[in-house]
C-alpha cells in the first residue's frame, strides 16, 4: 500500500519515499547512512536523474519523516522495509546503492529477498561484513567505541551530532576547509529521527553478521571506500566484504572521507554512472 510519497510495509510503519526522474528509467534505489534520510543521497540522485535514470530514496524506519515505531530497528526490518518499496513501486532490474548503515541493508535485503528484482549493487563505505570486533574479526572496531556512541546519542545527540561531522567529513585533515552547511545538513538529518530508533540502530550497524549476505550478493557489486574513512575502516570492511563477494569490485577512493557522496559527489557521481552503464 501507498500514498503518494509514503510506503506501509506490514507491521503498519510509513516509510517515506522519494522517487524522482523518468518512471521509465532503470530504477536506482538508494539506502542512506546512519542517522540521516534519504537527503543524503540528494546530489546523486538529481544528477542520475538527469541522465535518464529513475531514482529512489526512502527513508529508514525511525529516520528522517518516516513513522518511528517502537521496534524493529534491525537489519532484518530494514531490509524488509527495502523489499516492501521495492514490492509497491514494482521495481525491476534495480541497481542498489548503500552507504554506510544503508550498504549493510542492501546486503541483508538480497541476502533474505533475492536478487531476482536486482540488476547490480554498489556498496559505498559500506558496515560490511560487520564492524564490530569479534573472535572471527579481531581487528574490528572494540565495543566501547559503540558503547561510547551510544552514550553520546542518550546524552546529548544534537551535540553528538554536530561533533560527529568533523571526522565524518574529514574536516579535521591538515588543509580540508570546514564547511558549516554540511554540518547544518547532517544535524538537521539526524534529529529528525527517533532517538530510540537511533539508539538501537547502533547495534544493528556494528554487530550484525553479514558474511552469508554478501555470499548471496550474486550480481555484480561495486564497492566503493575511502581509504582515508573515519568511521568504517576500510581493512575490516569494504576490503573483507570484496573478498566474500561473488562478482565483486573494489575501488579505493584516495583520501576519501566517510562522507565522500558529498564532500566528492562528482568523483563518486562519476563512479555511479560509469558502473550503470558499464
Amino acid at each position: 500500500m501507498s500514498d503518494s510519497s509514503f510506503i506501509f510495509t506490514q507491521d503498519g510503519t510509513r516509510i517515506h519515499v522519494k522517487d524522482w526522474g523518468p518512471r521509465d528509467g532503470q530504477p536506482v534505489v538508494f539506502s542512506h547512512g546512519w542517522p540521516l534520510s534519504a537527503d543524503a543521497f540528494e546530489d546523486q540522485m538529481l544528477f542520475l536523474a538527469r541522465h535518464g535514470f529513475r531514482v529512489i530514496a526512502h527513508d529508514r524506519r525511525g529516520h528522517g519523516r518516516s513513522s518511528q515505531p517502537r521496534g524493529g530497528n534491525d537489519m532484518d526490518h530494514f531490509a524488509d522495509d527495502l523489499a516492501a518499496v521495492v514490492a509497491a513501486l514494482d521495481l525491476r532490474q534495480a541497481v542498489h546503492v548503500g552507504h554506510s548503515t544503508g550498504g549493510g541493508e542492501v546486503a541483508r535485503y538480497i541476502g533474505r529477498h533475492g536478487v531476482s528484482r536486482v540488476a547490480r549493487a554498489v556498496l559505498i563505505g559500506a558496515v560490511t561484513p560487520i564492524m564490530a570486533r569479534t573472535e572471527w574479526n579481531p581487528q574490528g572496531v572494540p565495543m566501547t567505541v559503540f558503547d561510547e556512541i551510544r552514550a553520546g546519542v542518550q546524552a546529548n545527540r544534537s551535540q553528538f551530532y554536530k561533533n560527529l561531522t568533523i571526522p565524518f567529513f574529514g574536516f579535521n585533515r591538515p588543509g580540508v576547509t570546514l564547511n558549516e552547511g554540511l554540518r547544518d545538513a547532517f544535524w538537521a538529518q539526524g534529529m529528525q529521527g527517533s532517538l530510540l530508533s537511533q539508539y538501537e540502530c547502533v547495534k544493528a550497524f556494528s554487530e550484525t553478521d553479514q558474511r552469508e549476505d554478501l555470499r548471496r550478493m550474486t550480481i555484480p557489486t561495486l564497492v566503493l571506500h575511502g581509504d582515508d574513512d573515519q568511521i568504517v575502516p576500510i581493512e575490516t570492511t569494504g576490503k573483507a566484504a570484496v573478498a566474500l563477494l561473488p562478482q565483486g569490485t573494489l575501488r579505493v577512493i584516495a583520501g576519501g572521507d566517510h562522507g565522500m557522496c558529498v564532500t566528492r559527489k562528482d568523483q563518486i557521481n562519476a563512479e555511479l554512472l560509469g558502473w550503470l552503464k558499464d
